[in-house]
């Protein structure tokens, strides 16, 4: 599909101002308004020109030259006038005054994932920080999860990034791969000629890391897509380039390739690009079963020139194989393509199953936002009901509420749930299993509570038994209902600790125990080995956000796929069962 022709640190540009410069010029624009606190009417007018700009079929310097930008909807004079200094010029004097006036520090804060204009202003005023280094510090001291709207998270996601950054080499987790990925397609689903674009490769498949990001594109016009993707801002270089594809390493450090293709072979392409080895391989083998050869290009008979084509979806391709559809999650070449010839597959859970989330942090303790805003994100999400599990008191550096305080917010609930239509707010608290053994609460303190997530947050090191026996303990606990993020990992930061997870899921299945997928990407914790262990031992899961701010609360997909991955049934999850059947389970593990 495509042969990867090696160029390096090659100049694209030309004397010819292409469209997506102009369209990048006014994206940079936005953003250093917004850092600066600008009306927003103008950012979004600027914003909005930079979207019709990418779109244009029509070359925008020759719009400019016959005198008719003006004609385009989004483009007015201002805008239009901004244009002709980006041509005549070579350079917009309004752009070239904010570059002037914001360091090179703001602007890699500004570039940070998940940090943007109006978060990096928002950190410069608060706390001062003028560079990357000056960020690390102030997220290392402790000082960023106070601030409005951050979090304890939002510290270890910033020193992460940047980490990843200065190292520019190696595996990348799932969620900021996902978060470029997404970004990408967006933006080069606007440039003219592209139809469609998706994600492949192992971030399409749901693995917890990825090496790279692939995209896949249907367009007439191959150059218009990849001269999008060299000419982005994320783009450091090209690394390579050829006719239909090209492979850039961008600002992030996180490779990405893009392989372009005619609109009748996309759904081929995108399986073939999806993968993953194993996968294809498995479906080479099930296709010369029928005589048929599964190629890069496509199936065709053995000797056939022309391979078929015109496919007008995935599923068709694996009905074309007398196969039933397999899911990107399950494309691991174990045995998949052998499931769905035998029609065995699983009907795996979605994101449209989950009716709560059982793990949530609201600012009574270190989480950023008010009850109030996540219960009504949490509407927004269709959700039925939501836990809130503030932190005990042990846990000092999360605000941990004592027993008092913990009494206030289950009062404040109560009186949220009178005026509340739709959704219930269950009492919750993360209680910490203890260094010592034992329970942060008291039973009267925990009976007091609709739901109980027990978890580790001290004594990591220690050895194996001892960290065993004291989730054993909480696993035998009447009180707990949920064991939170069993092996504590935080992938990229901190290894597991030495727990017997097959021991505990044991305990957990005798007992109909729940066990925690945490859905937050830097966790995934069960993954999706212990995920399928736990119900195969007959525990239960609930997959859990465990969110700190409202952009957390829609990492449940995350959680979700590692269900998918291990191959998990709606039914064996408890936040997709309705309230009053949860709520059953709850209370007949507290008296059992």
């Amino acid at each position: 599909m495509h042969e990867k022709v090696k160029i390096i640190n090659i100049s694209i540009r030309s004397d010819f101002m292409h469209n997506v410069e102009i369209s990048w010029a006014f994206h940079e624009l936005a953003d250093l308004m917004e850092f600066k606190g600008d009306e927003f009417f103008k950012i979004r007018a600027y914003r909005r020109a930079a979207r019709v700009i990418s779109g244009l079929d029509e070359p925008v310097e020759d719009m400019y030259r016959s005198k008719i930008l003006t004609r385009v909807p989004g483009i007015g004079k201002n805008i239009a006038s901004k244009i002709g200094e980006l041509i005549e010029k070579g350079r917009m004097d309004k752009l070239e005054e904010l570059r002037a006036g914001i360091s090179r520090g703001i602007l890699e804060i500004m570039a940070l994932p998940g940090i943007g204009p109006k978060k990096a202003a928002f950190l410069h005023q608060s706390l001062g920080v003028e560079s990357l280094d000056d960020l690390e510090r102030a997220a290392r001291d402790g000082k960023i999860r106070f601030l409005k709207g951050m979090g304890a998270k939002t510290e270890i996601d910033i020193i992460s990034n940047i980490k990843m950054i200065r190292n520019r080499t190696g595996k990348f987790l799932l969620g900021l791969a996902r978060e470029l990925a997404l970004n990408l397609c967006g933006y080069l689903e606007g440039v003219s000629g592209v139809e469609r674009v998706e994600v492949a490769g192992s971030v399409r498949r749901w693995r917890e890391t990825a090496e790279d990001v692939d995209l896949v594109a249907s367009s007439r016009n191959f150059k218009a897509a990849m001269d999008a993707l060299a000419y982005h801002p994320h783009s450091r270089e090209v690394l390579e380039r050829s006719e239909n594809y090209i492979r850039v390493m961008t600002w992030w450090g996180i490779p990405v390739e893009l392989v372009t293709v005619e609109p009748e072979n996309y759904w081929f392409a995108l399986l073939w690009e999806t993968g993953s080895q194993g996968h294809l391989e498995e479906l080479a083998a099930h296709a010369a079963r029928s005589n048929l050869e599964f190629t890069r290009e496509g199936l065709k008979l053995p000797g056939d020139v022309a391979p078929s084509g015109g496919h007008s979806s995935e599923e068709d391709i694996y009905r074309s194989l007398n196969l039933s559809f397999i899911p990107p999650e399950l494309r691991e070449g174990a045995g998949e393509v052998g499931s769905a010839l035998a029609g065995s597959l699983p009907e795996l859970v979605s994101t449209v199953d989950i009716r709560g989330d059982l793990h949530m942090h609201s600012n009574w303790s270190d989480g950023a936002a008010p009850i109030e805003e996540m219960v009504a994100r949490a509407k927004e999400k269709g959700y039925k009901y939501v836990a809130i599990t503030d932190h005990s008191q042990s846990l000092k550096i999360a605000r941990g509420l004592s027993a008092g305080r913990l009494a206030e917010q289950y009062a404040a609930i109560d009186r949220l749930n009178e005026d509340l239509e739709g959704i219930r707010v269950l009492k919750g608290v993360e209680v910490d299993i203890l260094s010592g053994g034992g329970l942060d609460f008291d039973d009267q303190i925990l009976e007091g509570a609709d739901l109980v997530v027990a978890s580790v947050h001290s004594g990591f090191k220690q050895d194996r038994e001892i960290i065993t026996s004291r989730i054993l303990e909480a696993v035998k606990s009447p009180h707990v209902d949920i064991i939170g993020h069993l092996t504590g990992r935080v992938l990229g930061y901190r290894e597991g600790y030495a727990v017997d997870v097959e021991k505990v899921l044991r305990e957990a299945g005798k007992r109909g125990k729940i066990m925690e997928i945490n859905a937050s990407p830097d966790r995934l914790d069960l993954d999706e080995k212990n995920a399928r262990m736990a119900v195969d031992f007959g525990a239960r899961i609930a997959i859990n956000t465990d969110a700190h701010d409202l952009k957390r609360m829609d990492w449940m997909e995350y959680g979700v796929s590692v269900a998918r991955r291990a191959g998990l049934l709606p039914r064996d999850i408890v936040n997709t069962m309705e309230l009053e059947d949860l709520l059953k389970i709850i209370n007949r593990q507290r008296v059992e």
